[in-house]
C-alpha cells in the first residue's frame, strides 16, 4: 500500500519551516502581480475582468491572466496530481486583478494600505488559529484582546469600568450599540428583558437619531433589532454634512410629544464622505437630557485619536455610552480590525451567554475567563494582535505622525482642486477625505460627467476615485471624492491625480 502524505500544516514544530518557503512564493507572486498589473487597478470592464478570470480558472491552456503572459490556472482545484503551483498562480491572479490601495492614484474608499509589520503580525496568528471564543482555544490572545482594549478604552477617554471587543467593523460594532442601547433604553422603560421577551406590545416606538449623513448600517441595524428602519429620524446637517443640534433637539422634543420613545442618539465622528464630526458634546447633552442612549460611530474619525493635531475635534466622544472604532482606516491594519466598545461594562449585560462546552461557570471561577459574552460572533480571530504589534511598534506618536501626513495631503489635494479652472472645492477638508466635482460648460451634464468620468478612469485602470452624492432631492448633488490614506504619497502624486481628473472629465464631456 501506498503511504498518503498528508499536506503540511502551519502549527506546531515543524510548522513554520513549511510556511516558510510557501511565504517566499507569495511574496514573489505579489510582486508579479503587482507589475502585471501596473496600475492601481486592472484596466477594462467588469464583464471582461470576469470573463478572463473565468477562463483562467476553467480552459487549460486558456487565457492568461488578465491577458498577460503566464501560467494557464485550469488545474488549480485538481488535487492531488494536479498543478502544484496553485499557490503561485492564484496569488498572482489575486494580485494582478486587485485594487491596490498602496497605488497613490487608488484614493477612493477608507481601503487603506495596510502596513507590513500588520500584516506580518497577521500572518503569526493565521498560523496559530486561535479562536476567541474560549479560554482553552486562545490563552495568550485572551489576556491579549482584554489588554489592547483596555489601552483604547483609555485612549478615547473611558474610565477602568469600559469593556468592549473586537469586531468585523463598523457595520457590526453599530449593531452592537445599538442593541444595547435596545436592550437598557426600552429594557429600563418597560421593566422586561428585552433580550429574553422581545419588544413588548403596546410600549412606546422606540426612536433612533441620526444624521442625513449618517452610515447606512443605522438603519440596517434597526431593521435587524426588529425596530424598522422607519424607526430611525433622521436629522438634517449643515453644508459640511455635520448633523445640526438644534434640529436634533426639536426631533426629540417632537419624539416625546408624540408619546414615543427617544431610544438612541447616534452622532457621528468622521462621516464617509466629508469625515465630519457631529456635535458630540451637544448630543450627549440632548441625550441624556431624554434618557437615550448615545451611540458615536467613530469608525474612520477615531484614528484622530491618535494625532495631537486632531484629537480635540473629538472632544465628547468619552462621554458616549458606546463607541466604534476601525483600525482597518486610519489605523494601517489589515482588514478586519474593529473595535467596540462601552463606557460602563454593566450595560454589556444582555449580551452575556453560557455554553458548557466553552466557558462553563467553574472554569471562569477557577480564573479561565472567556470574551465570548462579550461579542455577536462565536468563533472569531485575534485581530487585537495586529493592533498590539503595531502599538508596540510605532507608539501613538508614530501613528499620529502617519495621520497628520495625509491630513497634509487632504488639504493639498484641495488646494489643487481649488486652483484648478474646471473642478469646483465642496468643502476643506476635515480629516482626510475631500468632495469635489468636475464643471462641464453645460452646467446640466455636471451629474453624467462625473459619473462618467470615474468609470473611465476605472476602464482605462488609471485611477480609483470615489462617487457620492449629497443629501437633498434633484440633481446636481454628485461629487468625486478623494480619501488619502496612504502616508508615503507625496502632496505632487495627489496634484497629478487631481489633474487626471480633470482630463477625464474633459474626454468624458467631449462624448455628450
Amino acid at each position: 500500500m501506498t503511504a498518503v502524505v498528508a499536506p503540511a500544516l502551519s502549527g506546531g514544530v515543524s510548522g513554520a519551516a513549511a510556511l516558510g518557503p510557501m511565504v517566499r512564493t507569495v511574496l514573489e507572486a505579489l510582486a508579479e502581480g503587482a507589475a502585471r498589473r501596473g496600475g492601481p487597478i486592472p484596466a477594462g470592464t467588469p464583464q471582461e475582468l470576469f470573463a478572463r478570470v473565468a477562463r483562467a480558472l476553467t480552459e487549460p491552456g486558456g487565457d492568461r491572466a488578465f491577458g498577460r503572459p503566464g501560467h494557464e490556472l485550469a488545474h488549480a482545484f485538481a488535487g492531488p496530481g494536479g498543478d502544484d503551483d496553485a499557490l503561485r498562480r492564484l496569488t498572482t491572479l489575486v494580485a494582478a486583478g486587485s485594487a491596490d490601495p498602496a497605488d497613490p492614484a487608488c484614493a477612493a474608499h477608507l481601503h487603506c494600505p495596510p502596513l507590513a509589520v500588520a500584516v506580518a503580525a497577521d500572518l503569526a496568528v493565521s498560523a496559530l488559529n486561535p479562536s476567541q471564543d474560549s479560554w482553552d482555544q486562545a490563552p495568550a490572545t485572551t489576556a491579549l484582546e482584554t489588554l489592547v482594549l483596555g489601552e483604547l478604552a483609555e485612549l478615547v477617554g473611558y474610565p477602568s469600568t469600559a469593556a468592549g471587543v473586537l469586531t468585523s467593523g463598523g457595520t457590526e460594532s453599530n449593531l452592537m450599540g445599538l442593541m444595547l442601547a435596545r436592550d437598557r433604553v426600552l429594557g429600563r422603560a418597560s421593566g422586561r428583558r428585552i433580550e429574553r421577551s422581545g419588544l413588548p406590545a403596546g410600549a412606546p416606538r422606540a426612536r433612533i437619531f441620526a444624521s442625513a449623513a449618517a452610515h447606512f448600517s443605522v438603519r440596517r441595524a434597526a431593521a435587524l433589532l426588529g425596530l424598522g428602519e422607519d424607526a430611525v429620524v433622521t436629522i438634517p446637517v449643515d453644508r459640511d454634512l455635520r448633523m445640526k443640534q438644534d434640529e436634533l433637539a426639536v426631533a426629540l422634543r417632537e419624539c416625546v410629544r408624540r408619546g414615543e420613545l427617544p431610544m438612541a442618539v447616534v452622532a457621528t465622528a468622521g462621516t464617509t464622505d466629508t469625515g465630519a464630526i457631529d456635535p458630540l458634546n451637544a448630543c450627549a447633552d440632548l441625550a441624556a437630557e431624554h434618557g437615550a442612549w448615545t451611540h458615536v460611530d467613530a469608525a474612520y474619525g477615531g484614528g484622530a485619536l491618535l494625532s495631537d493635531r486632531l484629537a480635540p475635534l473629538l472632544a465628547g466622544l468619552e462621554r458616549a455610552d458606546s463607541v466604534s472604532l476601525d483600525w482597518h482606516k486610519l489605523g494601517w491594519q489589515p482588514v478586519a480590525a474593529g473595535v467596540f466598545l462601552v463606557r460602563r461594562a454593566e450595560t454589556y449585560a444582555s449580551l452575556a451567554r453560557r455554553a458548557a462546552y466553552l466557558n462553563p461557570a467553574d472554569d471562569e471561577d477557577a480564573g479561565y475567563s472567556s470574551l465570548l459574552g462579550l461579542s455577536l460572533r462565536t468563533t472569531r480571530r485575534p485581530d487585537a494582535f495586529k493592533i498590539a504589534v503595531t502599538l508596540a511598534t510605532l507608539g501613538r506618536n508614530g501613528l499620529g505622525r502617519l495621520v497628520d501626513t495625509c491630513h497634509d495631503l487632504a488639504h493639498a489635494g484641495a488646494a489643487a482642486v481649488r486652483a484648478h479652472p474646471r473642478l469646483e472645492l465642496h468643502a476643506d477638508p476635515v480629516l482626510t477625505a475631500f468632495l469635489f466635482r468636475y464643471l462641464p460648460a453645460d452646467p446640466a451634464l455636471a451629474d453624467r460627467v462625473n459619473a462618467g468620468l470615474r468609470r473611465r478612469l476605472l476602464r482605462e485602470g488609471r485611477a480609483v476615485v470615489g462617487r457620492t452624492e449629497l443629501p437633498g432631492e434633484g440633481p446636481g448633488r454628485v461629487r468625486l471624492k478623494l480619501t488619502l490614506l496612504n502616508p508615503h504619497v507625496t502632496a505632487t502624486e495627489v496634484e497629478r491625480l487631481v489633474h487626471l481628473v480633470a482630463a477625464a472629465g474633459e474626454a468624458e464631456e467631449e462624448t455628450l
